[in-house]
């Protein structure tokens, strides 16, 4: 009985901790919904949907945008606000949204 309630209180915490997460993630990821659309979902073909990309592809654009290798007209500037732990949260959060 005891056993159970460790796991039913360890899962969750960790429920609850990933819960906080995604909710600072998704914070994060309103700041890209005027150009990239709702949930990285974009209505125009001039930008880039993220949502469902590989995580990966997210972190290495956002990382050259913010390190200057890679042109661009306004995400250099908004890339640079980023830390590499807030452009891993942005890119997992993409990554998982459907396209």
């Amino acid at each position: 009985m005891t056993a159970r309630l460790v796991a039913a209180a360890l899962a969750l915490a960790a429920a609850a901790a990933h819960a906080q997460d995604n909710a600072v993630a998704r914070s994060l990821a309103a700041t890209c919904a005027a150009c990239h659309g709702t949930d990285g979902r974009s209505v125009t073909t001039e930008v880039v949907p993220l949502a469902g990309l590989p995580k990966e592809q997210i972190v290495a654009q956002m990382k050259a945008f913010r390190d200057g290798t890679r042109p661009a007209t306004v995400m250099q500037q908004l890339a640079k606000g980023y830390s590499d732990a807030q452009i891993e949260q942005l890119a997992d959060y993409f990554a998982g949204r459907p396209r």
